[in-house]
């Protein structure tokens, strides 16, 4: 099994778009819509940066830096696990599940999240950009889920993505998985649909219901 992080495992609890708002208002930028911040939390930041923030391309990597020194120094803490998401996850490990992460978040600082939230022992691996990429390419979230799926050459057989943006989808569909979208992250029912979703799960219960129906019990042992 393969989860996002922001919006899927763990609630930001404003950290991420807060720490946006703070970092273009410090470099005298204007404040996007809230819809319009909603939509910057998932995909890579450069990109949201430019595309919905209309920062600069010279002040991308300062807006970056800046919002980082904020999230590490009290957005992580303030953030928090979905609930029942932990309890997902500690089910699909006990029945044999291999269970990881894949983010578009820099790889380096998804650990430290998962690492300040106590559940970085959950997963068996955790894969996310580059921390030095500023301009991910238009493949998006594909290359890391293939990453991710890379690191367990063999054993991946039924593997299923959660998310709750459209990259999950269209990241997932272009490896060759199904993807469970969650509703209680920052997507949204028509940008499932528009993405080809199926059924989203809008409890971390349901979401446990969708998971089995897929890879049932007796044949995920060992699997993704």
């Amino acid at each position: 099994m393969l989860f996002d992080l922001d919006g899927t495992l763990v609630d930001p609890a404003g950290a991420i778009t807060g720490g946006i708002v703070a970092s273009l208002e410090a470099h005298g930028l204007a404040r996007p819509s809230e819809e319009g911040l909603r939509a910057m939390v998932g995909p890579p930041l450069a990109t949201s940066l430019r595309s919905i923030g209309g920062v600069p391309g010279h002040l991308v990597d300062s807006v970056i830096a800046h919002y980082r020194d904020g999230y590490r120094s009290h957005g992580m803490a303030g953030s928090k696990p979905y609930p029942g998401v932990i309890g997902v996850v500690e089910a699909l490990k006990a029945d044999g599940h291999l269970v990881a992460v894949a983010t578009q978040k820099p790889q380096g600082l998804a650990r430290e999240l998962l690492r300040v939230q106590g559940m970085d022992a959950l997963f068996g691996s955790v894969h996310g950009s580059s921390d030095q990429e500023r301009s991910p390419g238009p493949a998006g979230k594909t290359p890391i889920i293939a990453a991710a799926l890379a690191a367990y050459e063999g054993g991946y057989d039924g593997a299923i993505m959660v998310g709750d943006r459209s990259h999950d989808i269209s990241g997932a569909a272009a490896n060759g998985l199904d993807c469970i979208p969650v509703t209680w992250g920052f997507g949204s029912a028509e940008e499932f649909t528009v993405a080809g979703a199926t059924e989203p799960a809008d409890s971390a219960e349901q979401l446990m219901e969708l998971i089995l129906t897929r890879v049932p019990r007796e044949v995920g042992h060992g699997n993704l």
